[in-house]
């Protein structure tokens, strides 16, 4: 749809639809105006994989998603260093999201790993903002080419999970705009994200969430974004303030409480409702970008996917050290040891957890006559004597221990 129809839109909706469309329909869709065609679009976490929400169950839990292909998390791929690479795997998790009907992936999660406490550290790219920033834009490039969008996440300075929702991050100007900006900017120039994820936390007090500063100074007026600006779920603060600083959409449902302040702000003239009006175009320049630009009966090759996960987790891997052990010499007796060689460990959890279509241990992948021993048991911190005793002698039988 074109601009002029989309402001043709606006001017037929009534002051109650325009504000309901600024929050979410429920968890994961945008509001549908059926009376003006309208319609609603999906969310879907990410960054490394699709996590679509399966339609087909009934009140359907975090872990209640379609099965889709988990490619290496973002701090696997920072260790390549490879744009080619990382444009890659977006492009086919944005393939993915076309043919799932997903308009735009929660990511990518570019925040700096600042603490080894951060829970999310797995799925940010790195310390190091430039790298963060270029590998980012790669991946929205990636993702975009299939016009699905993007949601960068998450905006600004949420670089720790220890009271995320409430913590205020103390950081000077030249610090945020050098450092904590970098990774955003970068991205939003170069390959200009459909959206940008509002984090919870106060920067020097104040909530991103009413941050004039950021939301529209910086983000806007600096750098030229011009999608919409989302919430993380449940991050709105104050929801009239919020949309005045530049919060376009909150996410999840609110249940009509917030839809409801906004329209009682216009009609007592505390929000001029030309704020609203500019939110409401800017999520449906979004809104029709992607359903203009569907593709039906788009699919994607599962197995294809699962191979190229494979290849671009080779060229992640990093070798810090060898003193001779590598390469193994072929013919050898190879003890694996450990239960991650049959049941890896390869993904963190929470909001990225993918509903894997695949995976294959590093036992699966070895050559035949590896010999394995469990190792411990990652349930208890207490050794097990007797997988201690079965480690030992899968040792002893072995020239080389993994």
């Amino acid at each position: 749809m074109t601009h002029d129809g989309i402001k043709t839109l606006i001017s037929q909706m009534t002051l109650e639809e325009k504000a309901g469309l600024c929050s979410g329909a429920d968890n994961w869709r945008t509001k549908a105006v059926p009376r003006l065609g309208i319609p609603a679009i999906m969310l879907s976490d990410g960054p490394h994989g699709l996590r679509k929400q399966d339609d087909t169950k009934e009140n359907a839990g975090d872990h209640d998603s379609i099965k889709a292909t988990c490619f290496p998390n973002a701090c696997a791929l920072a260790a390549s260093f490879d744009r080619e690479l990382v444009e890659t795997v977006g492009s086919a998790i944005g393939n993915e999201c076309q043919a799932e009907n997903v308009a735009v992936i929660l990511g990518p999660a570019i925040n700096l790993k600042r603490s080894p406490l951060c829970g999310r550290n797995f799925e940010y790219y790195s310390e190091d903002p430039l790298l963060a920033g270029e590998l980012a834009a790669a991946f929205v490039k990636g993702v975009q080419r299939h016009n699905v969008g993007v949601s960068l996440k998450h905006y600004l300075a949420n670089n720790q999970e220890t009271r995320r929702m409430s913590v205020s991050a103390e950081v000077d100007a030249r610090t945020l705009r050098e450092l904590y900006m970098v990774p955003f900017e970068i991205p939003v120039k170069k390959a200009k994200p459909w959206t940008v994820m509002c984090s919870y936390n106060k920067v020097n007090g104040t909530y991103l969430a009413e941050s004039r500063e950021f939301l529209t100074g910086a983000l806007r007026e600096d750098w030229g974004f011009d999608g919409f600006v989302m919430s993380d779920w449940g991050a709105v603060n104050d929801r009239v303030p919020d949309l005045m600083a530049g919060l376009d959409l909150e996410m999840p449902w609110s249940g009509g409480k917030t839809d409801q302040e906004i329209v009682e702000a216009v009609k007592n003239g505390r929000l001029d409702e030309a704020v609203l009006d500019t939110a409401v175009e800017r999520i449906l320049t979004i809104v029709y970008r992607f359903h203009d630009n569907r593709i039906p009966g788009a699919t994607y090759d599962r197995e294809a996917d699962f191979e190229l996960a494979r290849q671009i987790a080779r060229e992640t891997a990093v070798l810090l050290k060898n003193d001779g052990i590598l390469p193994l010499k072929e013919g050898g007796k190879v003890a694996f040891i450990g239960q991650y060689a049959e049941k890896p460990r390869y993904q963190g959890g929470g909001s990225s957890h993918v509903n894997s279509y695949k995976t294959m241990s590093a036992l699966e992948a070895a050559p035949a006559g590896v010999i394995y021993a469990r190792g411990f048991d990652d349930k208890s911190d207490e050794l097990d004597s007797g997988l201690v005793a079965q480690a030992l002698e899968a040792a002893r039988q072995a020239d080389t221990v993994v």
